[in-house]
């Protein structure tokens, strides 16, 4: 069947023609933009891009906060049968910008006035790079090659009354296997790779995602999280056109902090029915909760964590809600959601049901928590390579279990497999491989990759988990290398470690480690040999060897960091904060490389479990810790 983004969204066009779709803040308040409204400033936005000079297959860039203008832009040029190219307004370098606009060939970028300066700053460097189009600018302030993006409007009115059909036509010969976007994720060096996703992959990981979770048309949700990423697309604003629901984006601010500022209120002012999380998120909205609960004074202090045991006890696992013994706490619940939680729900608007939480894992206990005060957050499983929704717990009786990543898709094909790529029974774990239309097309330009991560259709997903003999899936970690850090970002570290090996004679082997962590540590085995050729040639003596040692390899790795000798290698975020020395070298012996000499991580990462929480400590934290002291002259022998 023939479903590509345009006709999803020209059915709920059909259908909701004057239903209230978008939602922005203007002169105080959130003004509605109608689905009939959205398709043809969408039409003009993408007739004027043809106006321009944008043929199909061309690939046209967003960088800028959420908005609507965001949302439009994307179907805009989806009806141009061009690509979408949606970068992050994270990217703050301009390597890390310039590789993406060349790689793929980016022929036009709408950008906002916010991010304007980092485009200013590469533009001469981008050959393929035709068009900028500002949004929030006026002709004055714009420079040769830029052009607001009303001029672009103009140009597709005028467009539309010569060619109308002739442009209508583009988008509706679009096919499923036609490409919609290249989302870039970071790859296993310092070069990202760009994910793939076709038309059919988005239309349908809707339809899957819609088979565990039910959206009514008359509901609202706030984008809080950046539009970039496919899974605000999908569950954002794709499963919302899907359904003839409305979409709000959260004020922008001057600066990033003040759209931070702008969320508690505009979650008050949109009063959505459900939000989309990271655990980063979730984090500061529990701490916001407590707080407001501190300042109410002891009483209410003690009487709020009362409320919270009780409920606790009340909700299990989530699964067990309210079973057996429990039903008996059932009125002490209702009371306690009467007094207490339903004021703390009056600060979320008073109309949220749930949260559906992407990106990294949430800890059980933050799921308690949510779902103790009566806005549960359904933590969910995915990946861009896989559009990217692979599973979610869900509201429905029976649909959810704390620690659990929830109930797969449909439909969709799972196996669990072993290293030498064996099929692993129910419950044991292993990597998380899946099947199904929303699996990416490939990487861009990148044969040898997409080969390695999709073979015979099955997407080798690099996560480890199993599946549970009632159907839960639950997702442990990385099952080969990648670092996954608290918002849920991920990063494959093997280019980094090979480069700081490679380039430190002090650096023998390295891991380098985040699993949903505030920070990356590195656990390193020190060179024996070539420190002690230094210590002795500094005529270092004592057991001011051990700190000068730890110093030394120190000293290395922050090389790699802002303002370091190869600190434009590899992203900053990901360079190691904190250093970990180990007392023994990773070896067969151990059984910490295998034959091949590869180090094998959840071992290393087993083996050291002591040493890499003593990093993630405040005392670990310093350099010249007792610990690493104490290894290196184990080491220094």
């Amino acid at each position: 069947m023939k479903r590509t983004i345009i006709d999803l969204f020209e059915e709920s066009v059909a259908k909701y023609a004057n239903k209230e779709f978008l939602l922005e803040k203007h002169n105080g308040k959130f003004e509605p933009t109608t689905y009939a409204e959205t398709y043809n400033q969408a039409l003009n936005i993408g007739a004027g891009l043809r106006a321009i000079g944008v043929a199909e297959g061309d690939r046209v860039s967003i960088l800028a906060e959420g908005c609507n203008n965001w949302i439009i832009s994307e179907l805009g040029l989806l009806y141009a049968g061009a690509v979408s190219v949606p970068l992050s307004i994270k990217l703050e370098e301009a390597n890390d910008l310039l590789f993406r606009l060349r790689h793929a060939d980016v022929k036009v970028i709408f950008v906002s006035k916010y991010q304007l300066p980092k485009i200013r700053r590469i533009a001469g460097e981008l050959s393929d790079l035709q068009h900028i189009i500002v949004w929030g600018e006026d002709e004055s302030g714009l420079k040769e090659g830029e052009m607001t993006l009303q001029s672009v409007v103009e140009r597709g009115e005028q467009f539309l009354k010569e060619h109308r059909e002739e442009f209508l036509a583009i988008g509706r010969s679009l096919k499923n296997d036609d490409l919609a976007t290249i989302t870039y994720t970071s790859g296993t060096t310092a070069d990202p790779k760009g994910v793939v996703l076709t038309h059919r992959n988005y239309t349908a990981n809707v339809e899957q995602a819609l088979s565990v979770v039910s959206i009514p048309s008359t509901w609202r949700t706030l984008i809080i999280l950046p539009l970039d990423h496919c899974f605000a697309h999908v569950v954002g604003f794709y499963i919302m056109i899907a359904c003839g629901a409305s979409v709000a984006t959260t004020e922008v601010g001057r600066t990033p902090m003040e759209t931070l500022k702008n969320i508690p209120l505009n979650i008050r002012e949109v009063r959505p029915h459900f939000l989309l999380s990271v655990p980063a998120l979730a984090k500061n909205f529990r701490k916001s909760i407590e707080t407001t609960i501190r300042k109410k004074g002891k009483m209410t202090e003690r009487m709020f964590h009362l409320a919270l045991k009780t409920s606790y006890a009340y909700q299990a696992d989530g699964f067990s809600k309210g079973k057996g013994w429990r039903m008996l706490l059932k009125p002490t619940v209702a009371l306690f959601d009467k007094i207490i939680y339903s004021k703390v729900r009056v600060a979320f608007g008073g109309e949220l049901q749930f949260f559906i939480g992407g990106g990294a894992l949430l800890d059980s206990e933050l799921q308690r928590f949510f779902y103790a005060i009566g806005i549960p957050m359904f933590q969910g499983y995915g990946l861009s390579e896989a559009t990217p929704v692979i599973s979610t717990n869900a509201p429905s009786k029976g649909n959810h279990r704390f620690g659990s990543s929830g109930r797969l898709v449909q439909p969709l094909d799972i196996r669990i497999m072993d290293e030498e790529g064996r099929e692993l029974p129910t419950g044991e774990k292993g990597e998380i491989v899946i099947r199904g239309e929303n699996v990416m097309a490939g990487y861009w330009k990148n044969p040898e990759s997409t080969a390695d991560t999709v073979r015979d259709g099955w997407l080798y997903t690099g996560d480890m988990g199993y599946m549970s003999k009632d159907n839960f899936l639950y997702v442990l970690g990385r099952f080969k290398s990648l670092l996954i850090s608290s918002d849920g970002e991920k990063y494959s570290p093997e280019g980094m470690e090979e480069a700081m090996v490679d380039k430190s004679p002090l650096i023998d082997q390295i891991m380098i480690y985040n699993n949903q962590n505030p920070y990356t540590i590195a656990l390193v085995v020190a060179s024996k040999e070539n420190l002690n050729r230094v210590l002795d040639e500094r005529g270092i003596k004592g057991e001011e060897r051990s700190k000068e040692g730890v110093r030394l390899v120190a000293q290395e790795v922050a090389k790699y960091r802002s303002g370091g000798a190869y600190s434009d290698e590899f992203p900053d975020r990901w360079v190691p904060a904190v250093i970990a020395i180990a007392d023994e070298p990773f070896t067969e012996q151990n059984g910490l490389v295998n034959s091949t000499m590869k180090v094998v991580r959840n071992k290393v990462e087993k083996h050291f479990a002591d040493a890499i929480s003593h990093a993630y400590t405040p005392e670990g934290k310093a350099t010249e810790n007792s610990r690493n002291i104490e290894a290196m002259r184990k080491l220094l022998g």
